[in-house]
């Protein structure tokens, strides 16, 4: 498609002589500017993948991918509803769980949080949690004054493995005085790191019959939460397990209707960022636009001889047409060899950054977790760079027609 001649002086063009650098510049700055658009838009788009599927990731493995549980009251004789739950195809792990919500207080530390009542063994086989045991141990999580705590809890109550903790439920034993809320002191045995700061902050895990005793829940749970082979298909397993209780009064929801709307907002906020983002390549597109009109100014006389000397209209424009291509192929290469550079190894670059400014560029307690993600989607990185470099080659089509259709006379009659 382009000749040795076309390329020999589309090459020419690209290495300005002096005084005529002015149009040279702008097409080193339309460069840059593809580059930098197309590395912060890969950066970006790879970090929201990131957070999309850490947060998801940890949802599912805190909260299970299906939750059962009964309208407005808690399940009685949940033993037959787990076994018949782990017998459903598909099913992982059944979590029988009773929750409330307490008062806690350490010494002058005191805060709301969730008290979830766990038996000894599924916390154990409960990966997310007791994978991140830090302090104690699972064989102590046991009997009526025992309770695991978050290590953002500890750290800002001052606990270690052995600390007194009161908790205090609104819901108590109603007196001619009114309702007097249950206060009992339990020692911490376990201090865990779910990698979520809401998770090690907010949540206190009893033994299951001692948080049915003090949530006065008798031989009831709150829940049952389920964890499945394949979340993303957990639809089927669902309408198993649905048909499996047969119990009107129970109802099975899973991740995908109680996390829907999160979903929906991180990916409203995914495409909105990769639209904004866009406009930074678009900007870029326009500066090719500019420079190669200037060029194609700057050259007429050399258009006009070159016409005459026998070049065609589409050999002329298919040399402006690779002075723009040249620009944009060399800007998006450079600008995704950064971005994707940049994205694996954003928790290091976070972690340099955040030692040598002595700041904290990631707060877990505003941001949820505890690192920086980036999850590199290489379809995503094939659409920025196919986006790339069509507008690239879109903005070289008008400046090059133009030069295509200068006509030698006229050029030549004013010089």
């Amino acid at each position: 498609m382009f000749g040795r001649f076309e390329r020999m002086v589309a090459g020419r063009y690209l290495r300005a002589r002096r005084g005529e650098r002015f149009a040279s510049i702008i097409a080193v700055f339309s460069l840059v500017g593809i580059a930098l658009g197309v590395a912060t838009l890969i950066i970006v788009m790879s970090v929201m993948n990131g957070f999309k599927a850490d947060l998801m990731g940890r949802i599912l493995g805190l909260h299970g991918d299906l939750t059962v549980f009964g309208y407005g009251r808690p399940i009685e004789a949940y033993q037959n509803d787990v076994e018949a739950i782990r017998s459903v195809p598909g099913v992982k792990s059944v979590i029988p769980m009773a929750q409330g919500t307490v008062l806690v207080e350490a010494g002058r530390y005191s805060t709301g949080a969730e008290v979830q009542g766990v038996a000894q063994q599924d916390l154990r086989d409960w990966r997310a949690l007791s994978s991140g045991v830090i302090a104690g141990s699972i064989d102590r999580f046991t009997g009526d004054d025992a309770v695991a705590i978050g290590t953002t809890m500890a750290d800002r109550a001052g606990l270690t493995v052995g600390s007194p903790i009161t908790l205090l439920s609104p819901d108590g034993q109603a007196t001619p005085f009114g309702t007097m809320p249950r206060v009992k002191t339990y020692h911490v045995a376990v201090i865990f790191d779910a990698n979520w700061n809401d998770y090690n902050s907010n949540i206190v895990l009893v033994p299951l019959p001692a948080a049915q005793k003090f949530l006065m829940l008798g031989n009831a749970v709150s829940l049952i939460q389920v964890s499945t082979n394949d979340p993303s298909n957990v639809q089927p397993t669902r309408q198993a397990i649905v048909q499996r209780l047969d119990d009107p009064r129970l109802r099975v929801l899973d991740w995908t209707q109680s996390a829907n709307g999160f979903l929906d907002a991180v990916t409203v906020e995914q495409n909105v960022m990769f639209l904004i983002l866009t406009l930074i390549i678009l900007v870029a597109a326009f500066n090719v636009i500019s420079s190669l009109i200037m060029m194609v100014k700057d050259k007429t006389r050399d258009i006009a001889v070159l016409r005459t000397l026998g070049a065609s209209r589409g050999a002329i424009m298919r040399i402006f047409l690779m002075n723009g291509a040249f620009v944009g192929i060399v800007g998006t290469a450079a600008g995704s060899a950064l971005g994707i550079a940049f994205a694996l190894n954003i928790e290091r670059i976070r972690q340099w950054l955040q030692s040598l400014t002595g700041t904290n560029l990631f707060n877990p307690e505003v941001y949820f977790l505890e690192r920086l993600p980036a999850k590199l989607v290489w379809s995503q990185v094939g659409e920025v760079i196919a986006m790339s470099l069509v507008l690239s080659l879109l903005a070289t089509l008008y400046p090059s027609w133009r030069a295509a259709r200068t006509d030698p006379i006229e050029a030549l009659r004013h010089e």
